[in-house]
């Protein structure tokens, strides 16, 4: 058993040991780097970390960890930084072939084959809405098919909307189900990885590193690269993964891409980088909406096993005031219950949360401005439905307060056309912007549509 399946399981039984709250701020975050001679030695993320473990956790971290193993264990924490330090400081010099290869060496030729994959994402807890029934659609197409169908598969769309849950959701996918080796790495490790092959040895050579890069990257069947616009700007790392995509893309390697903004909007990427990038298939991924935040709450309830009781009203105006930013709705969720939990275990309540919550919520998101009750006050003034207004009716009673609709949407929120479209019933982005230049064109000639348009805006906003 390595160590990532060890930590992975070891994770799972402390789970049951302990709060939602204490596993998220004391353990979701570590790493088990180590396990040899019987010491375990755990990455952690903050230097506090260290001593509330020791202090709080330290014989049921060790007690668990030996009946996984099967034998006893001593642990010992390092910061990350701490750990890579202390190997570079090190004098000890490893002789492997006649070769001479410093510490740090020895840990890339070590972890060579880690997948980095984060077993926590899965295509089973990812929630699916509107906003990105597409994307994990192709995604699950691609880890049922890896290099025989979209490739590459490149995901973009806003920070915290779940890009990076289903690109390990498929790697997890392939992991399990078939023998291919896959690689997940950030951009930046890409980057730092890339930068190892200019550091020369004390005789002027780097062949082992070179040789470790290239089998790390290149002697694999999917590679999955997070964040790719952090690329823009290094030029010689551009060209080293354009070389790298190619060889992979010509032996029916998988790629999967994921980025904030589109391929096409890449503008400080290569020319050639960015048409490769289109080869295969493109899946945005839009802000989700107030039903799937809703949605995406009551798992994270679910899923952690909170046994508090929070009221409908609290996570709805969670969904309503935090914003679209998953981290955000998760972290905002998680503020809430410690704050019931320091407070001797108060009752969840509406009053409670926007007490707390004041100073998290998006300054910038209101509820009165959403789509949904955009077309609820469009409704009840044209005496329609929100139905009907969603609806695939072109009678001409439904479908001008459904324009007059889509205007007050793209004037009064920062909802891009796709989003408003699928709003109204999964309408093409195309009938959006007709429907807003309709709107603009007719208030011009039109004073009564224009009076109507400036009620409609003083009691939606």
């Amino acid at each position: 058993m390595n160590e990532k399946m060890i930590w992975s399981n070891f994770l799972n039984s402390i789970k049951n040991e302990i709060t939602p709250l204490s596993f998220d701020t004391w353990f979701k975050e570590t790493e088990l780097y180590q396990l040899d001679n019987g010491l375990a030695k755990i990455i952690v993320p903050m230097g506090i970390s260290k001593k509330h473990l020791t202090t709080h956790y330290y014989d049921l971290i060790i007690s668990t960890l030996s009946d996984i193993v099967g034998d006893n264990v001593d642990i010992q924490f390092f910061l990350k930084e701490e750990l890579e330090e202390e190997l570079k400081d090190s004098d000890n010099i490893e002789v492997f072939n006649n070769k001479i290869i410093d510490p740090l060496q020895s840990i890339y030729q070590d972890r060579k084959h880690q997948s980095n994959l984060n077993p926590e994402y899965t295509f089973e807890n990812f929630i699916v809405g509107n906003s990105n029934k597409f994307a994990q659609a192709a995604a699950l197409d691609v880890a049922e098919n890896p290099g025989n169908i979209y490739n590459p598969l490149f995901i973009y769309g806003n920070s915290g909307l779940g890009k990076t849950h289903l690109m390990h959701a498929i790697g997890n996918y392939i992991e399990q189900r078939s023998s291919k080796k896959v690689l997940y790495v950030s951009s930046e490790q890409f980057i730092n990885d890339f930068l190892g092959i200019n550091k020369k040895d004390e005789y002027g050579k780097n062949f082992d590193y070179v040789n470790y890069f290239k089998s790390k990257y290149r002697n694999i069947d999917v590679l999955i690269i997070d964040d790719i616009q952090f690329f823009q700007g290094a030029t010689q790392t551009q060209n080293e993964f354009f070389h790298t995509f190619t060889k992979l893309h010509n032996e029916n390697k998988q790629i999967i891409i994921s980025s904030d903004r589109s391929p096409d909007d890449l503008k400080m990427l290569e020319d050639r980088l960015r048409t490769r990038f289109c080869w295969g298939l493109t899946a945005d991924i839009y802000p989700p909406d107030f039903e799937l935040r809703v949605a995406i709450l009551k798992k994270k309830i679910i899923g952690d096993s909170i046994n508090k009781n929070i009221p409908d009203d609290v996570i709805e105006y969670i969904a309503s005031n935090v914003g679209s930013d998953i981290r955000h709705l998760e972290g905002s969720l998680i503020r809430l219950l410690a704050y019931s939990t320091i407070m001797g275990g108060a009752e969840i309540t509406l009053d409670l949360a926007i007490e707390v919550l004041k100073d998290f919520v998006n300054k910038g998101y209101s509820e009165k401005n959403n789509i949904n009750r955009i077309q609820r006050i469009v409704a009840e003034h044209f005496q329609v439905s929100v139905d009907d207004l969603k609806s695939k009716k072109r009678s001409a009673n439904l479908a001008f307060p459904r324009q007059v609709a889509m205007y007050l949407c793209r004037k009064l929120t920062d909802e891009s056309y796709p989003k408003i479209g699928i709003e109204f019933g999964g309408k093409d982005h195309s009938t959006v912007i007709h429907s807003v230049e309709k709107i603009e064109k007719e208030i011009l000639v039109n004073h009564e549509l224009e009076n109507i348009i400036e009620k409609l805006k003083k009691e939606i906003i």
